[in-house]
């Protein structure tokens, strides 16, 4: 990149200024405090409980193990997060509630989840878990964490797994003290069964919101306002920042491309260098004449990795098969450009090979082969030994091959098949079976070595011999040049120097020809920028202290540069856009209206007095709350079904309109024996409901989050 070009530049000015920088950093954490208070020292509080930076680090590193790295950093944090939240919440709630998990419940816990994995490693003679071995496992990795690191991870990690079985059993624990008041009756069972089967014939009148012109109607924006507050919950927002952005990719040129075909034309042929070894000019092998094609894509330092592979055509990348295919030994294509390369291509070597192989094997593993678990004690030579015996005894009688592969093949699935392998193609296998495979002919037997032990390979049959070509290819991957690289350097500073000075950021853009991005509320702990991806950076950036609205930066992002302005800071409380509000007052106005004026005391009069019809719904009920020519109304059929026959109830208003309603028919399911099954019906879906206990809790907990001080 241009920076660290930048950087062996100005090494001594930029130390003095780093050194400054850092001094300047200190001398204001002093004066304003930050570097000794409260939220300097603590990620955030649940309940009064601290989160301390310490253990939150720790939750980081055991989710960044966990996933092997391919996980961001900014959801490590965000899991560390919720699992201590979630851990202290739920601690709060035991220590009110008196629950205590002891050690004797953790072991117990513990030994029932290793016993189910059938783990040999704690099995006695006779096969079975013995919690003995157990504690002498655990007792090993004790004795072994003071010995290297290996040992001191190894017994962080066990120890993590009891913290982890013991916070479950509390929460679960919890829970099910919960889930255990969650009962239901026989009278609530009965009362449901009722509620849900009871179905009226009904006469009503239906009075929709979209009959009232909106016009007619005028909402202000005070009562909006009050609205909104007295919904607190429904129109909060978080604090958020606006920006614009202009990205400045750093992407090779037509000219940089043209200098790498270019190298790779220089390296066809030989060429004359002078050697200090000899203090002459010596002749260098060009890639034509190169015999040893690892060494020289190793000496010119190929991007991509030798592969000396055999492919028939349609192995080949379908862009270069016709080229390079039916090419002789020796003979070269290239340079040609393939995927973000500039390549050179030799074929190397020609073979008739079937495309696909039947085979059968016999695994031997021996110490430190991927397949060897505890019980094998064999080194490399014995294993081989005994592969060698083996291929003796199957080559004089080819029946014993089934036999032996079933009785001392690790590979227990193509052991049980007498070691069949069934059929596979050429690139399914790793290269030393591969290479016996199809090299070889129909009948031949022999022992190989691979990382999983030693293979005694038996070739059944063969399909389809055919040319085949080894490929040498030399890659050079198509990156933009130093001089590229200081180009968009400099012409990204400029862009954020001439903003900083006061000039238009569209108008600019526009100028140059660049496009720019408006990207609207962020949150705090937002990740993800546009097309920028992953760029943590630039949201703290807006959420600094000392940032403000119109400040501009320039940032380093993978393959470029973005240039930021600071656009709106948008404060957290209540929200004065709520999108839906009016909407909501203008139904209640209208609601009101159809209330006020439909007096009748028949429903003939209140569809007159509403300009409506009179319908007739026939069995709705709870389970199907269907009115006849209007839709389907849940909110609606909960009342109609509890009225008695021939009585009038005026305005019930739902979701998107007004009904006036009377019953004409009213039937009542039949009575059950028991109404046990309802009562149970009753208690599953309140036991499913129990599955937001945590979110109820987390509701009512006091949280201070000071993540975004520190990530």
């Amino acid at each position: 990149m241009a920076v660290l070009s930048k950087i062996r530049e100005r090494s001594l000015f930029l130390i003095i200024i780093i050194a400054l920088a850092l001094f300047s950093f200190v001398l204001s954490g002093l004066f304003d405090g930050n570097l000794f208070n409260k939220t300097a020292t603590n990620i955030g509080e649940v309940n009064g409980e601290p989160i301390s930076r310490e253990e939150f680090a720790q939750q980081i590193e055991f989710y960044r193990s966990r996933s092997n790295g391919r996980s961001s950093n900014t959801q490590n944090v965000n899991n560390a997060w919720n699992t201590l939240v979630r851990e202290k919440i739920y601690q709060t709630q035991l220590e009110k509630s008196g629950v205590v998990v002891g050690e004797k419940d953790v072991w117990d816990a513990m030994v029932t989840q290793i016993s189910s994995q059938n783990s040999p490693q704690f099995a006695n003679e006779a096969g079975f878990f013995d919690p003995e071995k157990l504690k002498e496992y655990i007792a090993t990795l004790q004795d072994n964490s003071e010995e290297d690191a290996n040992g001191a991870a190894a017994w962080m990690s066990w120890i993590n797994y009891e913290k982890g079985i013991k916070k479950n059993l509390e929460q679960n624990t919890y829970n099910a003290l919960i889930r255990a008041g969650l009962g239901s009756t026989l009278s609530e069972g009965k009362r449901d069964y009722y509620f849900q089967n009871i179905s009226v014939d009904v006469d009503f009148v239906y009075v929709p919101f979209t009959s009232i012109p909106d016009s007619l109607i005028t909402v202000t924006a005070d009562e909006m306002k009050s609205y909104i507050k007295a919904h607190p919950k429904d129109y909060t927002v978080e604090e958020s920042r606006d920006i614009e952005f202009v990205q400045f990719k750093i992407e090779a040129t037509p000219e940089d491309e043209a200098a790498i075909e270019q190298e790779l034309m220089n390296m066809l042929d030989d060429r004359e260098e002078y050697s200090n070894a000899a203090k002459s000019n010596v002749t260098v092998a060009g890639f034509k004449n190169a015999s040893d094609m690892v060494e020289f894509n190793a000496e010119n330092e190929s991007d991509t990795p030798y592969d000396g592979s055999f492919y028939n055509k349609s192995g080949l990348p379908q862009n270069i098969a016709d080229s390079i295919f039916n090419l002789e030994v020796g003979q070269v294509y290239g340079p040609y450009k393939d995927n973000g390369f500039y390549k050179l291509s030799k074929v190397t070597a020609v073979k008739q090979l079937p495309d696909s192989v039947k085979a059968s094997h016999i695994l031997i593993p021996f110490v430190g082969s991927s397949t060897a678990d505890a019980s094998v004690t064999k080194t490399s030579e014995q294993a081989k030994k005994v592969a060698d015996s083996i291929l003796s005894v199957v080559k004089g009688n080819n029946q014993k091959f089934e036999e032996l592969a079933r009785e001392m093949s690790v590979d227990k699935v193509s052991g049980a098949n007498g070691g069949d392998l069934g059929w596979f193609a050429y690139g399914t296998m790793i290269p030393e079976f591969r290479d016996y495979s199809f090299e070889n002919s129909k009948g031949d037997m022999g022992v190989v070595k691979s990382q999983f032990g030693y293979h005694i390979i038996r070739i059944d049959d063969q399909k389809n011999k055919q040319r085949n070509v080894q490929v040498a290819t030399f890659s050079r991957r198509i990156d933009p040049s130093e001089k590229t690289e200081n180009d968009v350097f400099e012409k990204a500073e400029t862009f954020a120097s001439e903003l900083s000075s006061g000039k238009d950021m569209a108008e600019l853009a526009k100028e140059q020809n660049l496009n720019v991005r408006p990207v609207l509320s962020l949150k705090v702990f937002d990740d993800n920028i546009a097309e920028l991806g992953s760029q943590r950076q630039i949201v703290r950036w807006t959420f600094e202290e000392n940032s403000e609205v119109g400040n501009v930066k320039r940032f380093d992002i993978d393959n470029g540069y973005a240039v930021v302005k600071l656009t709106s800071k948008n404060k957290a409380g209540l929200s004065g856009k709520g999108q839906n509000v009016r909407n909501i007052l203008l139904n209640e106005k209208k609601a009101a209206l159809i209330k006020e004026r439909s007096t009748g005391t028949t429903l003939d009069e209140i569809a007159e007095q509403n300009q409506v019809a009179k319908r007739t719904g026939l069995a709705v009920s709870n389970t199907s709350p269907v009115f006849a020519g209007v839709g389907r109304f849940v909110d609606i059929s909960g009342v109609v079904t509890a009225l008695e026959e021939n009585e009038l109830a005026k305005n019930i208003v739902g979701k998107s309109g007004v009904a006036f309603a009377v019953v004409t028919k009213k039937t009542l399911p039949t009575e059950l024996q028991n109404y046990n099954a309802n009562k149970l019906n009753l208690e599953r879906s309140l036991t499913s409901r129990s599955l937001l206990i945590f979110e109820a809790l987390k509701e009512n907990a006091d949280i201070e989050d000071n993540r975004a001080v520190f990530y």
